[in-house]
Parts: C-alpha cells; sequence; structure tokens
C-alpha cells in the first residue's frame, strides 16, 4: 500500500495522502477546490469584503484536481468506480450535478451525494472522494 501527496497541490490538512494505491484500487481522500496557496476556485471577495461562492466552478475544479491525482498514478477519470460527494447546501446540487455530467454519463461511476453541515474552510460548497480500478501493469 503506498500513499502520495503530491507536492504540486494543496498540502493535505492533516496526515493523509492525496492518493493511495492499495492492489488495483486508488483511493483518493475528500478533495475541495483549494489552490497550493490556500485559496479556493470559486471563492471570489468583493471590494466590500463580501464573499461569492460559485458551486459550478468549484465542481469542475474539484474533478480536475481528482484528475491529477489518478494521472500520478498512470490512471484517469474513465478508472473511477465510485464518487462520494459531500456539498454543504442541497440547493447547491442542480450546479453541481449540471458540471458533474461533463465529466460522467450513465455509464460512469456510482455515486452517493450527501448534505454536510460543514467543510474544514467556510468558502468550501463541496467536497468529493473518489475510488479508482487500474490494474498495476
Amino acid at each position: 500500500m503506498k500513499g502520495k501527496v503530491l507536492t504540486d497541490k494543496a498540502k493535505p490538512l492533516g496526515n493523509y495522502p492525496h492518493i493511495k494505491r492499495v492492489g488495483d484500487f486508488l483511493y483518493i481522500s475528500g478533495t475541495s477546490s483549494r489552490r497550493p496557496d490556500n485559496t479556493h476556485v470559486g471563492a471570489e471577495q468583493d471590494g466590500n469584503g463580501k464573499w461569492h461562492l460559485d458551486i459550478q466552478k468549484q465542481t469542475k475544479a474539484v474533478i480536475e484536481n481528482i484528475q491529477e491525482y489518478l494521472l500520478s498514478e498512470g490512471a484517469d477519470l474513465s478508472n473511477v468506480i465510485d464518487i462520494t460527494t459531500f456539498l454543504v447546501d442541497m440547493k447547491d446540487f442542480k450546479g453541481y450535478n449540471e458540471v458533474y455530467g461533463t465529466f460522467f454519463d450513465h455509464t460512469g461511476p456510482t455515486r452517493t451525494t450527501v448534505a454536510a453541515h460543514q467543510l474544514p474552510h467556510p468558502n468550501l460548497l463541496i467536497e468529493i472522494k473518489a475510488v479508482a480500478y487500474k490494474p498495476l501493469a
């Protein structure tokens, strides 16, 4: 079992890897839209200090982050077999689902979406964890 932290991505907030291979399976830790500089895609502050959060931008960034983790192990989104999504507010489900549908179709991974009271940062609307299957060469 080998875990990997990618140095060009946001550092995990605890002692865990971005991705862990266990045999032919790849487990991706809960992933957000956080950038390496600890800012967030889809979270912009206006001149008055008010934050504007965008579920579609965050969803796209999260799935793209997952794709990069998978690429580090020679896999990609087509190898994903299961996804669990955490939304802070189910009112964001429609926007999340629209973006999700640009990456996956009805033959894609199984999926569970749940509401979470909060995520590790108040600017986060979404977090996704995934499991992929990619046999070792």
